[in-house]
């Protein structure tokens, strides 16, 4: 009961958990869109969708965030608030190709 009860109280703060989502794919070993324009000081929820067989991994050292999308996948990564500036991100099993940046403005 006590589980419930509190499975009961974590619930609304989950959906509340970002002040904004955004998708981004993964197709032919690249991000679409490749720019991501967002609000600085808001927490963001992108939604990552891998449209290709091979899994991809999402990758960000200013972001400091990793995370594997499996081939056909989805994967939640949740990055900030952020300060203003540019976040680059990339593909680490595409690198030549799979790039993006989440500007912060």
């Amino acid at each position: 009961m006590r589980a419930l009860l509190f499975a009961a109280l974590l619930f609304p703060l989950a959906s509340t958990a970002a002040d904004l989502e955004l998708g981004l794919t993964i197709k032919d070993h690249r991000f679409t869109p490749a720019e991501l324009k967002v609000p600085a000081g808001k927490k963001i929820k992108l939604v990552v969708s891998n449209q290709d067989s091979t899994p991809e991994e999402f990758e960000s050292h200013e972001l400091n965030r990793e995370k594997v999308i499996a081939g056909n996948g989805k994967a939640t990564i949740y990055v900030g608030p952020l300060t203003p500036g540019k976040y680059p991100f990339f593909g680490e099993f595409n690198e030549k190709t799979a790039r993006g940046v989440i500007i912060a403005e």
